[in-house]
């Protein structure tokens, strides 16, 4: 009996090489990607997600967002059309975990940034159907009375930092004052989950606009 037919017809066998030759492709695929500076470098202007971002994008993976609107806009014209330029690599550098995704139950969401207004998310997030009326999205109203969590933001900014992401001293040590800047807050207490999910929101996708 060949090794070939002996490989095809034992189970065991068949699995290992089968797992073996996957390992080979993949790593013949994914190696030269960290060698690469359009994928390992950052687009011009690109920077670490603010304090009040980063709370925004924990609270639209809790909220399983991600589940029905993707992150990334391919190459086509019936993509760009709609949703603008194609996505880059380059654009997701800061990005832990990625959130591409490729269901799309909503929009694509990628150059959602400044798009609409704060107040139209607001509205949109709390109630759908009111500006889109054919939106099947369900409501989050608990947004608007949920307070955002600024407790960990810190433990979780020197977190991201030791894995790559680079935020200096001064970021971490001032997060908590950048947050109330940027949401126009006097108080911690007065931020709310739908002021950091806006505000993640509106950043989405700017970079490569700017940079252009």
């Amino acid at each position: 009996m060949s090794f070939q037919i002996k490989a095809e017809t034992n189970v065991f066998y068949l699995i290992v090489f089968t797992l073996i030759m996957v390992s080979i492709g993949g790593l013949v695929q994914i190696t030269p990607l960290f060698f690469q500076h359009s994928t390992t470098e950052p687009i011009k202007g690109l920077k670490p997600y603010s304090a009040l971002r980063l709370t925004g994008r924990d609270i639209y993976i809790r909220e399983g967002c991600n589940t029905c609107h993707s992150q990334m806009i391919r190459p086509f014209r019936a993509e760009t059309d709609r949703y603008g330029h194609y996505s880059v690599a380059g654009e997701f550098v800061y990005d832990k975990p990625f959130l591409w995704g490729s269901k799309r139950t909503g929009p694509d969401l990628h150059r959602v940034g400044g798009r609409y207004s704060d107040e139209w998310h607001r509205v949109h997030l709390d109630q759908p159907r009111s500006v889109v009326p054919e939106s099947v999205m369900p409501a989050y109203p608990w947004l608007n009375t949920s307070m955002a969590n600024s407790g960990d933001i810190l433990a979780k900014m020197r977190g991201l930092r030791m894995v790559g992401i680079p935020y200096t001293d001064a970021d971490i040590d001032g997060a908590l004052e950048s947050m109330l800047t940027e949401s126009g807050k006097a108080s911690l207490e007065e931020i709310t989950e739908m002021d950091a999910m806006v505000a993640y929101l509106q950043g989405l996708g700017i970079e490569l606009k700017r940079a252009r």
